[in-house]
Order: C-alpha cells, then structure tokens, then sequence
C-alpha cells in the first residue's frame, strides 16, 4: 500500500461537496492540500477545517476558465506547497434543459469549465509532475460521460471530452511514471445535484460525497504498477 503522508495535493472546485470532501480525507492521510475556487469565504472555512486535521493548507482564487487566472494561481500554489504530488480536477458545473431550450452563454460555460477549465489546470500542473518523473492526476468525469441521457447534452457532452482527454493523457505520460485516471460516479449527493434537484441526498440510496472520496483515497494507495498498468476508469455505478 502506496504512503500518502506528506504527499502535497491540489484540488480544484475544493470549497465545498466532492473538492471539500477529497481535499478533508486527504489531510486526515497525512497530505498537505491546496484548494482552488472563486468563493472566497467557503474557501476560507474550508481550509480552517483542513488545518485543524494538523496539515497545511490554503487556497487560491481563480476561475478554471480564465487561463491566466489559472496560470498565475498555480504559480502561486507550488509555490506555498514547494511540490505537487496529486492533481484532482474536480471543479465543474452542470445544467438541466434540452438542447434547443438551453441558453447558448450556458452550454458553452459548461464546456469551458468541464473541458477547457481541466486542460488549462493540468497543463500548468504537469510540468511539475513531469520534472519528479512522479504523479498523479485525477479527473472526475460521471457515468454521463459513458451514455447520453436526454436534457443534459452540454454536461454528458464535457465528460465524455474529459474520459478522451484523460485516455490520451494517459498514455502520453504513463512513461513519467504518472498515473492519470477518470472517475465517472453516477449521482452523488454534492452541492450541485442537490441545487439542480437531481436527488434529495438521501444516503441510503445516493453515494455521499464522502464516500467517493475514500475511492480516491484507495486509489491513491493501490501499487503504482497496477493503476499504471489497468484502464483508466473506475466506476460507481449503484
């Protein structure tokens, strides 16, 4: 079982559901962890929550689709860390409405965020991977990205553009000895399906972003062999 202790981490979209709750299960493994988001006060009661896990932690403001926010955040990020040894691009938004209904400005703001806001952070994350010859980035995509379902085309449209980006990422990099690998949960009961009102969040019946934050946590930990090896998908379909 891969040491996770001392390890430095980014994770973007950080403040609050799936981000918070990775960037919590982190600092109680021992990882130092950044967070990324454009709410300052959420990303400051995170990080007071992280720090009391008795890590180091902070934040940075930007917004994944501007890339010279994204440029100049990351700077500062390995800066304050000194290194980075995981990447978990989990920032993302989602909308509901048919193709033709949709607003233009909304489904392109998905696509930027989803696609454009990955690519623009682990562009600027993997140098830094690549000079260690060591790593792990970690792309959150959804079962919607595997089939279409009527009325989210914009969203099923981004993941399904992050499970190809990670795919040739993957291949490209597995020579630095970097693991890159794409989670597509079904429903979680994070902040955004709550607000879009696609579950109540019942933990009964819905993985709770905790949850899927203990499958990163064992990820992480599998021999290096093995994720470098296998596909790069993990799955948690109910």
């Amino acid at each position: 079982m891969m040491k996770l202790k001392n390890k430095k981490a980014i994770v973007t979209g950080g403040s609050r559901g799936l981000g918070k709750a990775t960037a919590i299960a982190f600092a109680k493994k021992g990882i130092d962890v950044a967070i990324t988001g454009r709410d300052e006060e959420k990303l400051k009661k995170t990080v007071t929550e992280i720090k009391a896990l008795g890590v180091n932690a902070f934040y940075e403001i930007f917004d994944v689709r501007n890339y010279k926010e994204v440029q100049v955040g990351i700077k500062n990020i390995i800066s304050n860390l000194g290194t980075v040894d995981i990447l978990v691009n989990n920032a993302g938004i989602a909308a509901i409405g048919s193709l033709n209904e949709m607003e233009v400005s909304v489904w392109e703001q998905i696509i930027q965020t989803n696609v454009l806001g990955m690519y623009y952070v682990t562009k600027e994350v993997l140098p830094y991977l690549i000079d260690k010859n060591k790593g792990d980035i970690i792309n959150v995509a959804s079962t919607a990205g595997l089939n279409g379902n009527p009325n989210i085309s914009a969203y099923s449209a981004s993941k399904f553009a992050v499970i190809g980006l990670s795919q040739s990422l993957m291949k490209e990099v597995r020579k630095n000895n970097i693991r890159v690998n794409t989670l597509t949960p079904s429903t979680i009961a994070s902040d955004m399906t709550l607000e879009l009102g696609m579950t109540d969040g019942n933990p009964d019946k819905v993985l709770q972003p905790e949850d899927f934050a203990q499958l990163i946590v064992a990820g992480l930990q599998l021999p290096r062999r093995a994720m470098l090896a296998n596909a790069s998908l993990w799955s948690t379909n109910p």
